[in-house]
């Protein structure tokens, strides 16, 4: 069964990217997952100031630069691993390296 694990961070966390201690947590994060064979996808994404954002409005559509919701956390990245079920994704979920101001999503892949 495929997981998400979809990473929220904080604008602080944002910030924090380039710090090695930060940042080596991720990159130890990231090969643990390859090692145990369950990752299939992910990747971080930019801060959320470099998004647009695209709601339709009836026919026509509305296109915003920016976030448009202003919160706490903010979409960071996800990963996508294969593992045999909920409990294993909780397992492997518990393990990002999030700072308190953070948070992950687990969230079953829809089978089509």
């Amino acid at each position: 069964m495929q997981y998400a694990l979809i990473i929220r961070e904080s604008p602080d966390d944002f910030k924090r990217r380039d710090d090695p201690a930060y940042k080596n947590g991720w990159v130890a994060y990231t090969q643990a997952l390859v090692q145990a064979g369950i990752m299939t996808g992910g990747a971080g994404l930019t801060p959320p100031e470099t998004a647009t954002v695209i709601r339709r409005r009836g026919e026509d559509h509305d296109v915003q630069d920016g976030p448009f919701p202003e919160g706490k956390e903010q979409l960071g990245g996800f990963y996508l691993i294969d593992v045999p079920d909920l409990d294993a994704a909780l397992e492997w979920a518990v393990r990002v390296p999030i700072s308190h101001d953070g948070s992950v999503e687990v969230r079953p892949r829809l089978q089509m």
